[in-house]
């Protein structure tokens, strides 16, 4: 075994001597990394520290010079906690400083607890476990979309979007089922650029992993539809076959690397304690002795620094003639049109559908209209639904563009099947890859199912369409496990979240316009039942919405104002010429979250703060709406479970109808009074 000490004749060396001492190196920045932090994970970095040594080093293509290179090979880190070793190779790339692993967790640096994807060469933020994933899962289909729909339009060979997307995943990601059921979607569309490395060092947190699971992960992949191969993680001859095997197959690829946790160390290999903790400073001294290295701290000599950066005049190169080859085909006038459409997001002006004022339409339909009007406009918008197709109204979308599929890859359609977290899961990862404005479809009782994959999507900024229908106790006689009650105001406590309850088909449509330009994720939220289209113009009504909230029905100096989202702006302009005696304006607040960005001299306009009663008007838990009533307005929701009935009948029962909330609102009057 080569040492530090022999350094001077590092060009003598062998190439596997190179490469080891140079594992070695990263396996030293890992432990000094987590162990100035005082915090982090240690033992998983260690184990699946050969991987990816070898990936980075021999076979990961990107722009040295442009972490942001569109055609680059997409790596995530799933197993997020072991983001030191994810740290260590961009530090020998030179996206980052070995200043930044030395602050380490610490407030404002580069170099987060977990990876973040604003940290040049982190293609997403992970982990919560199993996120990451689901994730690549989107990315490589956004990839394989791509590749099949931006051919070059005179080369034999056609293809100019092709890299893969590659994953290191921990035993915890694959216990969680967000993973297993979008390994399920990746099988079944056939993801063949997608590669999985499981790192599988039997054990976690808790101790082995075999205390809590005996999963045969290689059947259940295999039956999944994945080639499947089982290797030593530490046997880099193994780990170089299986990578290349893994890159021709016609299938996505699983590697299951059998390691041992903190391999490497001078005495604590195996320790399930070094999970989340950093090593003992004397474990440390010894394992660096053990490894032929030098005592200094982050300890990184150059000849290290070249040795990784050898493939780098390799990569320029290739860099240089996929450019050459995208700007050879921009010259066709169609190509570049798509590509400037698709890649750059230059849509242009949009049209709008037409609604007749007065007609009754559901909110969920007029976005299967809007849905079908823009993608023939926006050829980057993609999505499904999660089985729900003739509810969501995304069939003539699913028609009219057909399923993405192994036999159908310019496919716009994504049959997600019954996979709510999955699928929002792998439409963050389809927007963070670029190319593609992903939408869902489900209902919003389900919403809970996708939570964590809204929060994460809203951390990354990631712009995502999530169309939640059936909104409130209108779903009727499905009766309280279908109708959502607290879901609007929860998604509302998601930062960075745009939640968007339409009052009608005009606003369902500026709404869904307004979400493809926002760089965040949104929901539509959705009526079951007809409400009628509003009279005011499709200009004025997009200007309204794009200022979060606006009057329906307005006049100067109101004594009332009466705030409603969604159907209940409806029944707030029914109360309201019912209230003939009374000066009233009607706001429809269709998205908080934007609204809150306008200027307080707008904002307060719209809703005085002094001289008018507020009244809120929700089909929800009314937690929240004081934010905008004050002490003392009236907060007209539904603060308890729905019933099994129809629709009409439970207006009834819940009190929202124009009778009963006109009949509330005068008692209110009455007792301020």
């Amino acid at each position: 075994m080569k040492t530090y000490q022999e350094l001077d004749i590092f060009s003598e060396w062998t190439v596997e001597e190179q490469n080891q001492f140079s594992l070695s190196i990263t396996k030293g920045l890992i432990m000094d990394t987590v162990r100035k932090a005082n915090s982090g994970h240690s033992g998983g970095p260690l184990s699946s520290a050969d991987f990816a040594q070898i990936l980075f080093m021999e076979y990961l293509n990107y722009d040295p010079d442009d972490p942001n290179w569109f055609n680059r090979d997409r790596f995530v880190l799933s197993a997020g906690h072991e983001s030191s070793l994810l740290y260590a190779m961009l530090v020998q790339i030179g996206w980052l400083k070995l200043d930044d692993i030395q602050n380490f967790r610490q407030l404002h640096s580069r170099t987060p607890g977990h990876p973040e994807v604003e940290i040049p060469g982190v293609e997403a933020t992970t982990g919560p476990l199993g996120q990451g994933f689901a994730m690549a899962v989107g990315m490589a289909t956004a990839e394989s979309m791509l590749r099949n729909r931006l051919m070059r339009p005179s080369d034999d060979e056609g293809v100019l979007i092709s890299h893969f997307t590659y994953v290191i995943a921990g035993d915890g990601d694959f216990q969680e089922p967000v993973a297993l059921g979008a390994g399920s979607m990746a099988g079944h569309w056939g993801l063949s650029h997608l590669i999985v490395y499981y790192d599988s060092n039997n054990a976690q947190i808790s101790g082995k992993v075999d205390r809590a699971d005996s999963t045969n992960y290689a059947h259940v992949f295999e039956g999944f539809g994945w080639h499947v191969q089982e290797i030593d993680g530490h046997d880099h001859d193994q780990i170089r076959e299986a990578i290349e095997k893994a890159q021709v197959v016609d299938r996505p690829s699983l590697i299951i690397g059998t390691t041992v946790m903190a391999q490497g160390t001078a005495t604590m290999e195996g320790d399930h304690n070094t999970h989340g903790a950093p090593l003992p400073q004397d474990e440390i001294d010894a394992t660096k002795e053990k490894l032929g290295l030098s005592n200094e701290l982050f300890y990184l000599p150059q000849e290290v620094v070249d040795h990784f950066q050898s493939r780098f005049a390799a990569l320029k190169e290739s860099v240089s003639e996929w450019n050459s080859a995208k700007d050879t085909a921009c010259n066709n006038v169609d190509f570049k049109a798509l590509w400037n459409a698709i890649v750059l997001g230059q849509f242009g002006e949009i049209k709008f559908p037409e609604f007749e004022a007065g007609e009754s339409i559901a909110t969920r339909k007029a976005f299967g209209t809007t849905l079908d009007t823009f993608a023939e406009q926006v050829p980057s918008i993609v999505g499904g639904s999660a089985d729900l197709e003739p509810s969501n109204y995304t069939g003539n979308f699913a028609k009219a563009y057909g399923d993405f599929s192994r036999e159908n890859r310019t496919g716009r359609n994504l049959a997600f099947g019954v996979r709510e977290f999955p699928m929002a899961a792998a439409m963050n990862g389809m927007a963070l890859h670029g190319g593609v404005i992903p939408f869902g479809g489900t209902f919003l009782v389900f919403a809970d199912y996708e939570r964590p994959a809204l929060r994460l999507g809203a951390i990354q900024n990631c712009r995502v369409i999530h169309e939640l229908t059936h909104d409130s106790f209108w779903v009727g006689e499905d009766g309280p496990t279908h109708q959502p009650v607290e879901h609007a105001m929860a998604l509302r406590t998601i930062p960075n979240f745009n939640v968007f309850r339409p009052a009608d088909a005009k606003e369902t449509a500026a709404c869904f316009r307004l979400a493809m330009d926002i760089q965040s994720p949104s929901g539509l939220l959705l009526t079951r039942q007809g409400v009628s289209v509003l009279s005011q113009s499709m200009d004025g009504v997009v200007e309204g919405v794009s200022k979060g909230a606006y009057a329906v029905i307005d006049c100067e100096d109101p004594e009332l104002v009466f705030l409603a989202t969604g159907s209940e702006v409806g029944l707030a302009m029914e109360v309201a010429e019912s209230m003939s005696d009374k000066n009233i304006r009607v706001v429809s607040m269709a998205c908080w979250e934007i609204f809150e960005q306008q200027s307080d001299e707008y904002k307060n306009a719209l809703i005085p703060k002094r001289g008018a009663m507020k009244i809120s008007m929700e089909a929800g838990i009314t937690m929240g709406w004081d934010k905008y009533i004050g002490p003392n307005g009236l907060a007209i929701g539904m603060d308890r479970f729905g019933a099994s009935a129809p629709g009409k009948d439970l207006a009834e029962e819940f009190g929202f109808t124009a009778d009963q909330v006109e009949k509330r609102v005068r008692g209110h009057l009455e007792k301020l009074l």
